[in-house]
């Protein structure tokens, strides 16, 4: 995970009803994150070659009071997998934004301690880069440290509607991390996320953080509605 501070106005068009943005040491923060979807079921089943494969996406934070509590949560403002189906199903069950493209992945050991994890997508017949070579040695995720912001956002929002928002819930256990030795992105940005990101995507990111990750739920979501009501 690559984490980029960006100027909260860029981010206003994408915020869904009825939450705000989530600052870390009062910076908006964006994610480009690439991961592995591994043993996978939709909806139940494990579809035939929609088992294993890779994810890039570039997300970033929300809160949202239910009356009761603050729920942290993510928006994503894009979705790369290499599956049309995956694509289709997620885009119409939770407003998502995922796109299709021909991805590949690899995970090469430099050295005895550390591991190189690269994740590469073909736009236009160009392949877009996202990597980090990372420590072998796992830490626990440290109460109100930075990692703990990143990682430990178990909702997701996305606009339905002006008035309308799509929440859902992930379960996980807490994760480890591995500390980020280097780090490689390389991306048409303008043309995956807008020019308006160009800035901000293309200077040396605020921080980079690695985690192992786990088995993960995701719950079908309910709307939330903010539109007021008089009578």
């Amino acid at each position: 995970m690559l984490n980029y501070e960006v100027d909260p106005a860029v981010l206003k068009p994408y915020l869904p009803a009825g939450t705000e943005l989530d600052l870390w040491q009062g910076k908006a923060l964006v994610s480009m994150v690439g991961f592995m979807f591994n043993n996978t079921e939709v909806l139940g089943i494990k579809w035939p070659f929609h088992v294993n494969f890779e994810e890039v996406n570039l997300r970033f934070y929300v809160r949202y009071f239910d009356g009761t509590v603050w729920k942290r949560g993510a928006v994503f403002i894009s979705e790369i997998v290499p599956k049309y189906m995956i694509a289709t199903i997620a885009n119409a069950l939770y407003k998502e934004h995922y796109s299709r493209m021909p991805m590949r992945h690899s995970v090469s050991p430099v050295g005895n301690d550390s591991t190189n994890f690269l994740y590469e997508w073909k736009l236009n017949g160009a392949w877009n880069k996202l990597g980090a070579t990372v420590s072998n040695h796992l830490a626990p995720i440290q109460p109100g440290s930075a990692e703990e912001f990143i990682f430990e956002h178990y909702w997701g929002y996305n606009s339905w509607s002006d008035t309308l928002t799509m929440e859902y819930q992930v379960e996980h256990v807490r994760w480890q991390i591995g500390e980020v030795k280097d780090y490689i992105f390389e991306a048409d940005i303008a043309t995956l996320y807008g020019k308006e990101f160009v800035p901000y995507l293309t200077v040396k990111p605020f921080s980079a953080f690695f985690a192992v990750g786990s088995e993960i739920k995701v719950r079908m979501g309910d709307k939330i509605s903010t539109e007021l009501k008089i009578g």
